[in-house]
């Protein structure tokens, strides 16, 4: 069945066959209750649907389907491939991958070969089986591929044997090889390719990240054969997406290393992401804002939010009112769906704190009635569906970048991902949505379509970037775009081959600027005149020496120590038609948003007057009007009007409406927002 036109996907993962006891009407009635209408199921319990090999039992499968259609529930089924029975392992010991640390051991989840030829059979069979037994029930309206997919690191012989295969097409010989990545260094030559080493002790970057780079490829491979089954049963009305996640400290922090979102979502018919972020005192919003603005760069459309916390671990418990700011702020991203792991806290093994909707004892609680509440406006807030979020400036991603600087790290706490968050949490707290881009966006289009979709994008740590990249991207500025990068960009080609040129490569001339010197940092600051006097800047981490190539470059911040006095930390660079900026070291956050609003107002950007904690949302529904997600994040009322945010040039309306008071605000009246609190309003 398809769902409703215009109804928000509001549901959580729900695993009847974890339950203590039988209880899925009474699970049932309470979602309803709730306003849940859609729980995903199956992906979890291979060893359920299958206890031995070849003898199935979809038993609780149907309990649930038909429950839901008893409850009027909608399914998204996923396909329970994460997680391998024992009896499968039993049969083939080696279809736990090999990876870099040694051979996995049976028990956790995502441990397996996905190239193993025995696994894809037994996979296949019990994603057909599966089909077979739900694909056709009217309460299912899509399916989830597998679980978070990754690579897991599997490197054994099988699949070392494809990466040579995967070289040889790409390399025609081995000196070829040699030549593109370095190999006679250290005597690592590889002179004939059935002598090719393990490649799981390789020192050379190249080759080691070429191999990550294959990983990524077997990850888009195994989700595009999940696809081509599941399609088999699928209807055209039933969606098939899959629930990608992000990099991980203990929680989302940034781009996925394992997994080329880009292309492996090209089977799929809708993005799906799980997006896990700090709550209570530490709530701040700005993972929710970047795992959207990702999770609708997969496929330039809106996406699916299949995990979010709702209790969630220890010291996630949400303060009253966060759960609803938090389910606001994904639909702000520009997600059609709310989905939390879990309805219920489970009472064994590894997932055992990690809390669902209900706590252990499976009944009422604070959480409950916040998604209760959730659900009373998410039924009346179908309007907001047609919402596709307002972005001028994008963000530059790249997994090769990535790749480059894990090689080679320059600094214990500055990653890839630190350098990312670094900017878009600077351009969250100032108010300004940022979309992220990929190397192939820049390449697909003209100079003209992307200055006409960006005006501004953005470089974090572009440490490998193709030439044809940076070729296009000093075109885009010459006619009239603006760039904005941090260090540590434009280093090397897409093999981690570092340039034999002057850095930036290719992008000198855009910037104004070269170097050929970096240094971490001792006890040295900015000096710059936009810095209150007498306020230090301390420059950490990572530094480089900026060497401005003439007058036209502008030093927006210099180093404060005596011996790099002549050199720029800070430049501004007039550019043809538009600009660029280049940022050459690493300093507190604060100070970023004061750099970023001198180089926005030189590039002519409007900027907000409000800023952080109270976050304002901008995007058009279909009907053209504008719609407003204003949030406060913090525990103290703060005062706004929806004229700090709003150019006023922009509207030629007096009045905006509220969604739930249904009345007009002027666009300059003050609005009180109570503790982490949201408004919504409509502009027409």
């Amino acid at each position: 069945m398809s769902r409703k036109k215009d109804e928000i996907i509001y549901g959580a993962a729900y695993y009847a066959e974890y339950m203590p006891y039988e209880r899925i009407d009474t699970d049932m009635q309470m979602m309803k209750r709730a306003g849940l209408n859609t729980i995903r199921i199956a992906e979890s319990s291979w060893s359920t649907w299958e206890p031995a090999d070849g003898v199935f039992d979809f038993t609780i499968l149907h309990q649930v389907l038909d429950a839901a259609g008893t409850y009027d529930m909608k399914v998204i089924i996923g396909t329970p491939t994460y997680a391998v029975p024992c009896w499968l392992v039993k049969k083939y010991p080696d279809i736990l991958a090999l990876t870099h640390s040694g051979p996995s051991l049976y028990g956790h989840r995502q441990n397996m070969d996905i190239t193993h030829p025995g696994y894809l059979f037994h996979a296949e069979r019990i994603i057909r089986k599966l089909m077979e037994e739900c694909a056709s029930h009217p309460r299912v309206i899509g399916f989830q591929l597998d679980n978070e997919t990754k690579s897991y690191d599997t490197a054994g012989p099988g699949v070392q044997k494809k990466f040579i295969e995967y070289l040889k097409k790409k390399f025609s010989t081995t000196d070829e090889l040699n030549r593109a990545f370095g190999l006679t260094y250290w005597s690592n030559r590889i002179n004939s390719w059935e002598d090719f080493p393990d490649v799981r002790g390789t020192i050379n970057a190249s080759l080691g990240g070429e191999f990550k780079k294959f990983q990524r490829l077997l990850v888009t491979e195994f989700l595009s054969w999940q696809a081509s089954i599941v399609r088999e049963y699928a209807s055209e009305e039933q969606f098939i997406t899959q629930n990608f996640d992000f990099a991980w400290t203990d929680h989302s922090v940034g781009l996925q290393p394992e997994v080329n979102q880009r292309e492996a979502a090209k089977a799929l018919t809708v993005a799906g992401v799980d997006i896990y972020h700090p709550s209570a005192s530490h709530l701040t919003g700005a993972e929710i804002s970047m795992g959207g603005a990702i999770g609708r760069s997969i496929k330039k459309a809106p996406y699916l939010v299949l995990e979010t916390q709702a209790q969630g671990n220890p010291g996630w418990l949400p303060l009253p009112g966060q759960l609803r700011l938090q389910a606001y702020s994904h639909l702000a991203a520009g997600a059609h769906s709310v989905m939390y792991w879990h309805w219920h806290s489970i009472h064994h093994s590894f997932e055992t704190y990690w809390k669902g909707i209900l706590s252990h004892n499976l009944k009422e609680n604070e959480t409950y009635r916040e998604v209760c509440r959730i659900g009373e406006e998410f039924a009346r807030c179908g309007c907001l569906m047609n919402y596709a979020p307002d972005a001028k400036i994008a963000m530059l991603l790249n997994n090769d970048a990535l790749t480059g600087l894990s090689y080679f790290p320059i600094g214990e706490n500055l990653d890839y991902n630190t350098i990312m968050r670094w900017l878009f949490d600077a351009l969250y707290r100032m108010n300004i949505t940022c979309d992220f881009i990929y190397p192939e966006d820049i390449l697909s289009l003209t100079e003209r379509e992307l200055q006409e979709k960006y005006k501004l994008i953005l470089l974090p740590g572009l440490y490998s970037a193709e030439a044809a990249v940076t070729r296009k991207l000093d075109c885009y500025v010459k006619e009239g775009g603006h760039l904005i990068s941090t260090f540590r960009t434009a280093v090397s080609n897409e093999y981690l081959e570092v340039y034999a040129d002057s850095l930036p490569f290719g992008l000198t001339d855009c910037f104004g600027i070269t170097y050929d010197q970096f240094t971490v940092p001792g006890r040295i600051s900015l000096c710059s005149s936009v810095l209150p006097d007498g306020e230090a800047c301390p420059v950490t981490d990572f530094m480089e020496l900026l060497i401005p190539s003439g007058p036209e470059t502008l030093t927006l911040a210099g180093y404060d120590y005596y011996a790099y006095q002549d050199y720029s930390a800070i430049t501004f660079h007039p550019y043809g038609k538009g600009s660029a900026a280049y940022i050459g070291c690493y300093f507190s956050s604060e100070i970023l948003e004061t750099f970023l609003g001198m180089i926005l107002k030189k590039m002519n950007m409007e900027i907000p007057c409000c800023r952080f904690p109270v976050i304002c949302k901008t995007g058009t529904d279909k009907q053209g009007n504008t719609v407003v997600y204003v949030f406060n994040y913090s525990d103290s009322v703060q005062q706004f009007s929806l004229s700090e945010y709003l150019p006023a040039a922009s509207f030629s309306a007096s009045k905006a409406v509220s969604l739930f008071e249904e009345k007009e605000t002027g666009l300059n009246e003050k609005i009180a927002l109570y503790p982490w609190d949201v408004q919504i309003f409509f502009i027409s």
